[in-house]
């Protein structure tokens, strides 16, 4: 499979897919304020995630990305991203 950029095509609502994030660092657990560069994540993309006219909505843009826990990003996070493989 090759990546495909956000400019390219978006997921399908809804749809979880592996994202490429060129800045995402993660805390590591604990109270050092030590990170990890993890730039390889499963996110699902959410379409019209933020409502037209609101202030995230002029700020992040409509879509968002929905992750596990904590690791939501916002839409312009992501870069490029690429279907999950089927199972086995």
């Amino acid at each position: 499979m090759d990546w495909i950029a956000i400019t390219d095509r978006l997921p399908e609502d809804g749809q979880k897919v592996i994202c490429y994030l060129p800045e995402n660092h993660q805390y590591l657990p604990g109270k050092t304020g030590e990170t990890r560069f993890e730039p390889i994540v499963i996110l699902r993309f959410v379409d019209r995630f933020f409502d037209e006219g609101s202030k995230k909505h002029e700020k992040y843009g409509p879509h968002f990305w929905l992750g596990e826990g904590l690791s939501n990003h916002y839409f312009a996070d992501v870069t490029h991203w690429m279907p999950l493989p089927d199972s086995p």
